[in-house]
């Protein structure tokens, strides 16, 4: 049977070859084959010189950005549009020469130069380029198969075309192919939208916002994953040992992503990690901007992005300063000078501390106490909350230490430094040098 329906198909192709050539030879069809080629060259030129005084105009709307991506990209193929232009003109003057409707080439031409023209500005929709050129392609391909009478033949010859494992003809395969295509677009589209609007209810937690926004988007191409096989109709059972292998290999390569996967969830369940949180992992201090499937977008004060996989948050210690609520506690250590009365010292500080604007008097109140004697300083801790750490710790530190810095020196509190003696155990004479006497 196989080898009757790669014959058929090999007699098919002969068959259209042939018909092809015999077309494409005959007087009548070069002869309007050459006028089209003749009208090429003129369309494309009048396209430049319409297309630089039209830009300019069409540059000035303003908030409207998907339309102006259309408009544009019209212009960039208005030479597709002269070309149609033209050859509609062709054809009537052909009309008029009285050539016959059926062998008119050029009529041909000309729709399709349309077709074209509205097909490659319309998928400029589509913001991939990828996926726009394969578009396109498909839906012009298809525009040509109906203009030119012959899409039954090409469903006849896919159809009959069966892949031997599966038992699928090619057509199958390729209207499945385009469904679940257009199924992904649209739950994507979908998904985005119904994701939106679940960040904007303010009544939900932010982990539960972001756990719904990929429950719908996973569910939703599921979905169309799911129609797909349905409309493909595949026999599994043909498939039960080569599906097997396939899917221990899949699984042992899709090990850490399943594993980052199902990290990602568990977070955003028991809201350990949400979106805003400032936290430490191992060397890198930020905060969260986002929840992604596979990885926790972190961003730190430097303004680099790191993107940490979710199991790292689940094996890994992690420091998160803002869990349970947004205060964090800080400590600066210092010494002042041994003439210096502690309690006033504590005063001041305090003092000093609670006049800073990130430091959150309102929370508790700064408080200082006195640590040690040491070897030259009364050395002293300073305590104080704050209720942004996202905004950096060193900085407000340094703040704090500048106000102690002035309110000491105000107040006549010196900070000392270490003093060294220098014993030498061998003696050394000291000589001082004598000048000569001026005449």
């Amino acid at each position: 049977m196989e080898e009757e329906t790669i014959e058929q198909l090999v007699e098919e192709a002969q068959s259209i070859y042939q018909i092809a050539f015999g077309y494409l030879s005959s007087p009548e069809v070069i002869f309007q084959l050459g006028i089209i080629a003749a009208l090429v060259l003129p369309a494309w030129l009048l396209s430049r010189v319409v297309e630089k005084k039209l830009e300019g105009q069409v540059r000035r709307i303003q908030g409207m950005p998907g339309l102006l991506r259309v408009i544009v990209a019209f212009l960039r193929r208005l030479h597709w549009l002269f070309i149609a232009v033209f050859l509609g003109i062709a054809y009537w003057a052909t009309r008029i020469a009285g050539w016959p409707e059926s062998n008119n080439l050029i009529y041909g031409a000309m729709l399709l130069s349309a077709a074209w023209l509205i097909i490659s500005a319309v998928s400029r929709i589509i913001r991939r380029k990828t996926f726009a050129k394969i578009f396109a392609l498909a839906a012009w391909v298809y525009v040509a198969a109906v203009l030119l009478g012959i899409t039954d033949d090409i469903r006849a010859i896919l159809d009959g075309a069966i892949i031997p494992v599966v038992d699928i003809s090619l057509w199958r395969v390729l209207t499945s192919l385009i469904a679940v295509g257009i199924l992904l677009w649209l739950s994507l589209k979908l998904g985005t939208f119904l994701d939106t609007r679940i960040q904007s209810v303010d009544d939900l937690t932010p982990s539960l916002r972001v756990l719904l926004g990929k429950i719908t988007r996973i569910s939703l191409m599921v979905f169309a994953v799911l129609i797909g096989m349905q409309l493909l109709n595949l026999n599994l059972t043909a498939l039960t040992v080569l599906s097997g292998a396939i899917g221990v290999g899949i699984g042992f390569g899709l090990q850490k992503v399943v594993s980052n996967f199902i990290s990602g969830i568990i977070i955003l369940l028991d809201e350990s990690i949400k979106p805003g949180d400032t936290i430490t992992l191992g060397d890198t201090f930020g905060w969260v901007r986002e929840l992604r499937a596979r990885f926790v977008s972190v961003i730190t004060r430097d303004g680099r992005e790191y993107l940490i996989p979710n199991e790292d948050f689940i094996t890994t210690e992690v420091v998160n300063w803002s869990f349970s609520n947004k205060y964090v506690r800080l400590d600066v250590p210092f010494g002042v000078s041994y003439n210096s009365d502690p309690h006033q010292v504590i005063k001041l500080a305090t003092a000093a501390a609670a006049a800073v604007d990130r430091v959150d008097s309102k929370y508790q109140q700064p408080v200082c106490w006195m640590t040690e004697f040491g070897d030259s300083s009364i050395n002293f801790l300073l305590r104080f909350w704050i209720d942004d750490p996202q905004h950096g710790l060193t900085n407000i530190r340094g703040t704090v230490l500048l106000a102690l810095w002035d309110t000491f020196k105000e107040n006549g509190i010196n900070i000392p430094f270490p003093h060294r003696e220098v014993i030498m155990r061998t003696p050394v004479t000291v000589q001082q040098g004598k000048t000569d006497e001026a005449d």
